[in-house]
């Protein structure tokens, strides 16, 4: 059922007062294109400094490093529910956001859930930018998790958040193509791009009246689980085409990972492809021949050749580079 968004009773006329809550870098080039359209941002939530590097120093979020930048409060809760393990930060985070006196929040990636006092205190509630066609996708992990699934569309969803899980109606809606050498990486950016665009074309619509909010579909609902380092290791009998878009869809992380010969260990797969099979029928995971073009391996379907690699410590390598160091490449 579609319903303009917002009701007619609270338009206002003076420039939004638009919060912010994000983490990662996809969500940093929202907020950055939020500024630069001229919104007034008086207040950002992100997730609390992470150890990063090989020295596990404490590292800001790139929304925080954005909002420091420009001199926007930051607020860090580890949590937001009053009544959880972390009541003393949430009450702060709920003094700032009432002190904020916003007329919109927007999420993108934020990584936290947002309890209903969150949803009902910017005056139009919270806009969400998620990188799916809603309602495929909801969840955690809607880019990877599209590429691993063999979709041939994507696209962002911006969205009136609700208490439910990325079920929220639908406000602006725009597709965006996967290409078949499509990376996790590659679609990131091209969707981070796209959301940014998308919420300042629904911030400068919202006071006036012409957003639609349509209720999301009650068929096609799919789960996009988060990420899970165990994930990372191959199946070979699996099919070649599916571990292709498994080794795209994890590239940079967890990333794709196997064990070759005379290589003692685990070797990250950054792409492959899938090749017809033209031989005998091999035992999945053998080698079945090295070249410039890359190393092949048998599978449950077809022939997976793996066309980038790195050892454990080292740098990426193209095949071609990688098999001059390789004492297990079969012989010619």
């Amino acid at each position: 059922m579609a319903a303009t968004f917002p009701p007619p009773s609270t338009i206002i006329s003076t420039p939004l007062r638009v919060g912010f809550a994000g983490t990662p870098e996809f969500s940093a080039q929202a907020l950055q294109a939020i500024l630069a359209a001229g919104f007034k941002v008086p207040l950002v939530l992100t997730q609390p400094d992470r150890p990063s590097g090989r020295g596990l120093k404490l590292t800001p979020s790139a929304v925080k490093q954005c909002a420091l930048e420009r001199e926007i409060a930051v607020a860090q809760p580890r949590s937001l529910r009053l009544d959880g393990k972390y009541p003393d930060e949430a009450r702060s985070a709920e003094v700032a956001l009432q002190g904020a006196q916003l007329d919109v929040l927007v999420v993108a990636a934020y990584g936290l859930i947002l309890p209903s006092w969150v949803l009902t205190t910017p005056r139009y509630g919270c806009l969400n930018i998620h990188a799916s066609l809603l309602p495929r996708w909801r969840g955690a992990a809607p880019i990877q998790r599209a590429i691993e699934a063999g979709d041939t569309q994507t696209g962002v969803t911006i969205m009136q958040m609700d208490e439910g899980l990325d079920t929220g109606a639908m406000l602006l809606v725009e597709s965006l193509a996967i290409s078949d050498t499509e990376t996790a990486v590659t679609l990131h950016d091209r969707l981070a791009e796209q959301g940014a665009r998308l919420i300042v074309a629904a911030l400068r619509a919202l006071p006036l009246r012409t957003l639609i909010a349509q209720a999301q579909p009650l068929e096609g609902a799919t789960y996009a689980s988060k990420l899970d380092k165990a994930e990372a290791a191959l199946d070979f009998s699996q099919p070649a085409v599916q571990l292709a878009r498994r080794i795209r869809a994890f590239n940079p992380a967890p990333g794709a990972t196997l064990h070759l010969p005379a290589i003692h260990e685990l070797v990250k797969v950054w792409n492959a492809v899938a090749i017809a099979s033209t031989g005998k029928q091999t035992e999945p995971g053998t080698v079945i021949g090295a070249s410039p073009e890359g190393i092949d391996l048998a599978t449950g379907q077809g022939v997976l050749r793996l066309t980038e690699l790195q050892r454990a410590g080292g740098k990426r390598q193209s095949a071609a580079a990688f098999i001059q160091g390789w004492g297990g490449a079969p012989k010619a």
